[in-house]
């Protein structure tokens, strides 16, 4: 597969929202729409610490769509991560 094959990242909220859809557990997507629900009410400062938790919620969650969802949640925190520093 070439980088041009392969996936782009999501962004958070799309990451956010590919859960609510996609995800199997009715828990982890409740915590995904309580994630977006706090965005929407709180702005962009809510998003590390919600992006915190949705990558906590799916972590048992697999597949590629879930690969998906943890690889941009994952690089978004560490993006973050650097920019504290």
């Amino acid at each position: 597969m070439s980088t041009d094959d392969a996936p782009r990242r999501l962004g958070v909220i799309e990451a956010f929202s590919a859960v609510i859809n996609s995800c199997p557990s009715g828990a982890v997507r409740q915590v995904a729409q309580q994630a977006l629900d706090a965005v929407k009410r709180d702005g962009a400062d809510a998003l590390p610490q919600q992006a915190f938790f949705v990558l906590t919620a799916v972590r048992g969650w697999q597949g590629d769509k879930a690969s998906q969802v943890k690889d941009a949640l994952e690089a978004f925190l560490a993006d973050r991560q650097t920019h504290v520093n």
